[in-house]
């Protein structure tokens, strides 16, 4: 190893950045040299992309400039794609370079996990990044207005939506809410609007509680959606879906929040995966690499409970701040730290002035919830950039 350990972080999602901000104010001068890898010289804040996605918020407030947030004489910024990790001579290659590390960083995100349905990967748009949610924004505006020159074809504005886990619920709420403007912004009769949601699992929001879950489909059924519980989608194609049973849903627009997996250069890295995600140790790092430290939707982490914890932003942030503290004990050769992730509550918002949540083992819902989500959106701003950062980005309580 070199003087000066080379750390180099892949991706700027919660856990890249946690991890670099924290490096960037705990390391020493001159202690290591650390390098952030990112495809675009923004961060973008997940949880809130269902927003621009439906048209009812900007995209540009759910994005954040990477040098607003580091110190570029502390943390290198590489803004490039990732095309292979080679573990065996420590190099990372980009599109336009290579890059060594003495300890690395994995928080590439995730990929939509199609199931193997057929045709999803193809037909169906996907919440993932800021250009997605443009392209879903500006597709349905165009379905709508499409829908005015062949009104023969009201299947068009038929909106299906596949997944009601938490992305799917949020995106759901803030398009309802969404529909009676566009309506009037297309001189369209509200009536011929369809919302469909369709879900594999028994229940909407698995694993949440039930009574909030009743909560949540009524409020988003009075608004207009219609959920398809316990219905799998079978295939999708360029003119809709066809669930189980057989019947095709005719739709102009379909929408896939329905799981994601782990980045595909894991797999071809070799590390041993399951769906694409690396089981991490108890330090965060890869089994049988001690100086590779895995976040986000890259990495897999077992409760207490045997089950593997949802690949959330709350967990992501938690694994940030424990991932550098295991970084410096690494380069200092003291004791790592053991990751415990402390659940802190879950809020989903319904749009506007609705949401449901367990905040502690208290159950909220309606505008003290929707209050909340704010709190929590906020909260996070303020740890990536401080107040000045909460005043431009944050919602108004």
């Amino acid at each position: 190893m070199s003087r000066i350990p080379k750390i180099v972080i892949l991706g700027a999602g919660y856990g890249g950045v946690v991890t670099a901000l924290r490096l960037q104010k705990s390391l020493n001068y001159n202690e290591a040299d650390v390098t952030l890898v990112n495809k675009h010289d923004y961060h973008y804040i997940t949880t809130s992309l269902h927003i621009p996605a439906a048209g009812t918020g900007n995209p540009d407030d759910s994005r954040v400039n990477i040098t607003k947030l580091i110190d570029e004489f502390k943390i290198d910024f590489v803004k490039s794609t990732v095309t292979n990790i080679n573990l065996e001579d420590k190099k990372i290659t980009l599109e336009d370079g290579t890059l060594s590390y003495d300890y690395l960083v994995i928080g590439l995100g995730g990929e939509p996990e199609t199931f193997g349905i057929p045709g999803l990967k193809e037909n169906a748009m996907n919440i993932r990044s800021i250009n997605s949610v443009r392209h879903i924004r500006e597709h349905i505006e165009y379905q709508f207005a499409k829908y005015k020159r062949e009104p023969e074809r009201p299947e068009l504005l038929t909106i299906v939506v596949g997944g009601a886990g938490f992305t799917g619920i949020e995106f759901l709420g803030e398009l309802a809410d969404r529909v009676p403007e566009l309506c009037k912004e297309f001189d369209v009769d509200p009536g011929l609007v369809q919302i469909i949601n369709i879900e594999a699992a028994p229940t909407a929001l698995p694993g949440f509680d039930p009574e909030l879950v009743e909560y949540a489909m009524r409020v988003l059924g009075d608004k207009g959606v219609t959920f398809k519980i316990a219905t799998a989608i079978q295939e999708c194609t360029t003119e809709g879906v066809t669930i189980a049973g057989g019947e095709f849903i005719k739709a102009g627009t379909v929408i896939w929040t329905g799981g994601i997996r782990g980045n595909h250069l894991l797999d071809e890295a070799g590390f041993e995966t399951m769906r694409g995600r690396i089981k991490v140790d108890e330090f965060l790092r890869a089994p049988g690499h001690d100086n590779i430290f895995v976040l986000g939707d890259s990495s897999l982490v077992i409760s207490p409970e045997n089950r593997p914890y949802p690949p959330t932003a709350q967990i992501a942030c938690q694994q940030g701040v424990v991932c550098s503290q295991n970084l410096i004990a690494s380069i200092r050769g003291s004791e790592l730290k053991t990751f415990t992730f402390v659940n802190k509550g879950v809020v989903a918002s319904l749009g506007k002035g609705e949401a449901v949540g367990v905040v502690g083992t208290r159950k909220i819902k309606g505008n003290i919830a929707a209050l909340m989500k704010k709190v929590i959106d906020n909260r996070y701003l303020f740890i990536i950039g401080g107040l000045p950062l909460v005043i431009k980005k944050g919602k108004i309580l």
